[in-house]
């Protein structure tokens, strides 16, 4: 008899309608992986930026096909159908499922705990939609899911260099170029969400994760292309990681470059893909006098991708440690104290939390 094996898919979650949009908000930014602030200044700050921010979301929302709400879960229910059809064929003997787990709209990282343990899973694989880990995202859904479920769970941390999840990227990047025409001069932008850099100088890889990979995908691309690695989504007074991608559209835009624009950060349409790279920012480029401007889709369900969540999830489960790296020849250079792999690990079987 096989294994009933969970596979629970971590993901930013998003307002299902407008309604939704301020409490989606509030959730967001009283979490102090976002604010790092003390709770009541954190709290008031969550607060006040969702009740300012909230009218515009809403109308960005509105902009999207989805009822104006977010595309992101019904995008995550597509991969976590992929996925579990492409496990169910590589491991005929178990009885595959995987859960949704939000975290901050439904269904919530709680919820997805409660129907884990419901479903009686013997083994447990936490498999992050974040490619690159960053305290912020991987490190506050694994700290949330440990508060709400105690067995032991075997946790993917990141992927970001892993060869399917890289050669899926060129492909979409290919081919949006190949639908543009194959316009020559092209400035090919890898935009990822940013961060505040102080969380970045506090030991967290993102940044260096996004930069790498991006460096890999430079190497794939014709070698005339002009590859710039940039940060979208800055939000609130602090330094941000830079170029900011606005910025370098604008930049290029001036120099009559064809922008390719490429998300290496999400791997799901949502807010960020369709409204912010894909109506904003294309503003930006014809303002300053774009050749033309191309929008790269999201992997989605790219068949490579599936395959790489697969491999990355099939490894899992013959580690003997909980926790499956990026790579035992890629961790992170021992100065990102926020990768979970310098933090302490506890032995196999027992549950792991890299924020302690």
């Amino acid at each position: 008899m096989g294994r009933k094996v969970a596979v629970v898919l971590f993901n930013l979650g998003g307002p299902d309608k407008a309604e939704s949009v301020r409490p989606f908000l509030k959730n967001l930014f009283r979490d102090p992986a976002i604010i790092t602030a003390p709770l009541p200044i954190r709290w008031f700050l969550a607060r006040l930026i969702s009740r300012t921010r909230a009218p515009s979301v809403i109308k960005n929302y509105a902009m999207m096909d989805a009822g104006g709400g977010s595309p992101l879960l019904p995008e995550t229910q597509k991969q976590a159908e992929a996925l579990q059809a492409e496990l169910s064929k590589r491991l005929p003997e178990d009885d595959v499922r995987c859960f949704i787990a939000m975290r901050y709209w439904h269904p919530f990282t709680e919820q997805a705990a409660k129907d884990v343990k419901a479903w009686g899973a013997d083994e447990v694989v936490l498999l992050p939609l974040y490619p690159q880990f960053s305290t912020t995202t991987t490190g506050s859904s694994l700290t949330a899911w440990k508060k709400a479920y105690k067995d032991p769970v075997r946790t993917i941390c990141c992927y970001p260099f892993e060869e399917n999840f890289v050669s899926a990227h060129v492909d979409r990047i290919m081919q949006a170029w190949e639908k543009a025409g194959r316009p020559e001069n092209v400035s090919l932008l890898l935009s990822a969400h940013g961060l505040p850099e102080k969380i970045v100088k506090d030991g967290d890889p993102y940044q260096w994760q996004c930069e790498t990979m991006a460096e890999m995908i430079t190497g794939r691309v014709p070698r005339d292309w002009e590859v710039t690695a940039c940060y979208q989504s800055r939000v609130g007074p602090l330094k941000w990681i830079g170029p900011p991608t606005e910025e370098v559209i604008a930049e290029k835009s001036k120099e009559g470059k064809n922008i390719l624009i490429a998300p290496i950060a999400f791997v799901s349409e949502h807010i960020e893909t369709l409204v912010e790279l894909g109506e904003e920012y294309r503003l930006v480029a014809e303002e300053h006098g774009a050749a033309s401007y191309t929008r790269v889709e999201a992997l989605g369900t790219h068949p490579e991708f599936i395959s790489m969540l697969a491999n990355e999830t099939a490894e899992a489960l013959g580690m003997k440690t909980p926790m499956r790296s990026c790579g035992s020849d890629r961790l992170c250079p021992h100065e990102f104290s926020g990768c979970p792999h310098k933090q302490p690990v506890r032995k196999a079987g027992q549950a792991i939390n890299p924020q302690s």
